[in-house]
């Protein structure tokens, strides 16, 4: 053999330490990947059920998306290292060498976002640093190399903690419902129709003599007119996931659960089971177990949502920046036209609504709940929780909808005022879903033989500094996040009547219960409206499960609105002056507007140069009429923005329709802004 060539078992120790090196390398990156990846998201998942129950996700589809978020990221990092080996051993070296470190300023991105003020570019390159000195420690010792490759194992620890012990596992690993059916106390069982909005102050409704706005909402005056007004009534919690399922048991909320059947065995769905048929649309709980009713999935639901909506989370969850948009705005009610139904009812005769295909705008799960709306040879429950008004805000009063950019704040100077009024504007179609509601149960003869219950879980306060239904929100603003409408009409009930006991939504299913003629099998912390009223003084609400909070009781007192600027409304005579310029978002919608798609562009965004003083006042006009007076909001990283709602849809015109923006003047004249 000549000399200096290697041997066979030379060349099979090269190979093995080869592999083995390989090897190690994959369990780094495998650790990394696991830690920058598949440990957030699995958290995040793991603590939101109701994100796989809304999207109306299976066991199967769950696994599924558990495999991808623990093994695809890895495989283009270990792709692009594997290709290194081509360049040599030294390029595959320092390639992995470049990985590690771009792997450790990700993991560093998440901690410093945890742990520390930095934000944008100063975390970027303090996350730079650490990955830098990461990589160059792992190249230079062993010690950190055997971490990592000891931490390899952390994927199968995060996958075990969501399957075994997350508040999701119940939905992988769901038990069987042992919930008690109810027991007749009467032999009357009436129908029993009942809806559910979400994120619904009773503020919202209000107008300045305490009673229901009969002008802006006429149909929820028209609800008020001809049922029991509960006006004292308080939801127990500002989360569906724990607000719904106290509704619906009659028990303040104790555990941090799944808003899953397994979780919630005795509810009014296995109550109500054995004496009527159950009719249910629920949103984000699955509190109807499978022996009393199924729900079907449609193919624009399951595993390619879950994928979509969860892309969007990882690049959330791995920014430098804070994100501004919501989780739950992921929440939007399907249209009647995008899941291909056919609408329930024709467009009322108003002229509010002009357009037949404005009726497809209506929320799917509404439409399917509207159509099963009739009278049934066996005594039905029927039941609809809709995420209206909740945001994402996108209807206007007359139910055409809008487009939004995702990322506007809710809160700071100029952002909450905004978010009240598209709050209101969707409150406003809401009402015209409520009227359709009522049509519906008269044509049908239900109106009278049923009981009828409209509410809402919870509010959401729109006070400046204390915006949403955290804790801040209920300890300052109480009277937006905790009161809510709750409506009771009885079977035959004609006259309205208000009654100010001390209502809390605990109370919801005793009450329906003794409505229905069922005696529930279990202990409930609610009281029926039939009997004794709890005392007043006091209410509780739970931000946290088994953590109630007191506040005051007392009927509260709608926040003014703001008047409307002088300048809404008026037509703009020949233009005015020009001088300055705005840059707007979307302008081509305003060239080609078909009001008959039931979408218009009435939000109406974009940023003006620097010069331009926060708080100056903008006009935004269309054809020629103002139909928003904003201000130029403080800076920040989308620049020196603005926006405005045009609610009016009068405003729009089939065709071509002229856009203005207008620098409302010191002395109250315009200035006329170039846009680009």
């Amino acid at each position: 053999m000549p000399s200096g060539t290697p041997t066979a078992g030379a060349r099979r120790r090269r190979w093995t330490a080869g592999a083995r090196a390989e090897g190690g390398r994959l369990l780094e990156i495998v650790a990394l990947v696991g830690l920058v990846v598949t440990q957030p998201l699995l958290d995040v998942l793991g603590r939101s059920p109701d994100f796989f129950l809304f999207h109306r996700a299976d066991r199967e589809d769950i696994l599924l998306l558990l495999a991808l978020v623990a093994v695809a990221p890895t495989v283009p990092v270990a792709v692009v290292g594997a290709l290194s080996r081509l360049a040599g051993r030294t390029a595959r070296a320092w390639t992995h060498t470049l990985l590690v470190g771009l792997l450790l300023a990700a993991l560093a991105v998440q901690a410093g976002r945890h742990g520390t003020p930095l934000r944008g570019v100063p975390l970027l390159v303090a996350a730079a640093v650490v990955g830098a000195a990461g990589a160059a420690a792992h190249r230079r010792w062993r010690a950190p190399r055997r971490v990592l490759r000891l931490v390899a194992a952390g994927p199968l620890v995060f996958i075990a903690l969501f399957l075994l012990v997350s508040p999701t596992s119940v939905l992988v690993l769901p038990r069987e419902s042992g919930g008690a059916a109810g027991t007749a106390a009467t032999d009357v069982h009436p129908p029993v129709v009942m809806l559910v909005l979400d994120e619904l102050p009773l503020v919202s409704l209000l107008g300045p003599d305490g009673r229901i706005d009969a002008t802006r909402f006429p149909h929820f005056a028209e609800l008020a007119g001809g049922s029991t007004w509960y006006r004292d009534a308080t939801g127990v919690s500002g989360w569906t996931p724990y607000a719904l399922p106290a509704m619906l048991t009659g028990r303040y909320p104790t555990r941090g659960v799944a808003p899953h059947y397994s979780q919630h065995p005795d509810n009014l769905f296995t109550a109500f089971g054995g004496l009527y048929d159950i009719r249910a649309e629920e949103s984000i709980t699955r509190l109807c177990p499978p022996s009393r009713c199924e729900q079907p999935v449609d193919p624009e639901q399951g595993l390619g949502v879950l994928v979509r909506e969860t892309r969007t989370l990882l690049g959330q969850v791995t920014s430098p920046w804070d994100s501004r948009i919501d989780p739950e705005d992921s929440y939007r009610e399907r249209t009647a036209a995008e899941a291909g139904l056919d609408a329930a009812e024709p467009v009322p005769d108003d002229p509010k609504f002009r357009w037949d295909s404005l009726d497809d705008n209506q929320p799917a799960r509404f439409t399917s709940f509207l159509a099963g709306l009739k009278p049934e040879p066996r005594p039905t429950l029927h039941f609809l929780h809709l995420l209206m008004p909740h945001s994402p805000w996108a209807y206007l009063p007359s139910g055409a909808r809008y487009e939004a950019p995702e990322d506007l704040p809710n809160d700071g100077a100029g952002w909450v005022e905004l978010a009240r009024q598209r709050h209101l504007a969707q409150l406003g179609y809401t009402d015209r879903l409520i009227g359709e509601t009522l049509r519906r149960l008269r044509e049908t003869g239900l109106y009278d033989q049923a009981a009828v219950v409209v509410t809402a879980d919870h509010g959401v306060s729109f006070t400046k500094g204390f915006q949403g239904r955290g804790m801040d929100a209920i300890k300052a603003a109480p009277g937006e996040v905790a009161w809510v409408p709750m409506f009771v009409k009885e079977p035959g009930q004609r006259a309205g009547r208000t009654d100010d006991r001390n209502w809390e939504h605990v109370d919801l299913l005793p009450t329906v219960a003794d409505l229905a003629g069922i005696r529930l099998p279990w202990r409930v912390d609610g009281r029926s409206a039939r009997a004794a009223a709890r005392p007043a003084g006091q209410k509780h609400f739970y931000d946290r499960p088994g953590e109630p909070v007191v506040i005051p009781d007392g009927v509260p007192t709608p926040p003014p609105l703001p008047s409307p600027h002088p300048l809404v409304g008026t037509a703009v005579g020949p233009r005015p002056p020009g001088g300055g310029s705005a840059r707007v978002a979307d302008l081509a919608a305003f060239r080609a507007t078909d009001p008959d798609t039931g979408t218009l562009p009435a939000m109406v965004w974009g940023s003006v140069p620097d010069e331009v003083p926060e708080g100056t006042l903008l006009a935004v006009a269309v054809n020629g009429r103002v139909g928003a007076v904003v201000p130029v909001v403080p800076p920040d990283p989308g620049g020196r923005r603005f926006a405005a709602l045009l609610a009016d849809d009068r405003l729009f015109q089939a065709g071509a329709n002229q856009l203005d923006v207008y620098q409302v003047t010191g002395d109250g004249g315009l200035r006329h802004l170039a846009l680009s």
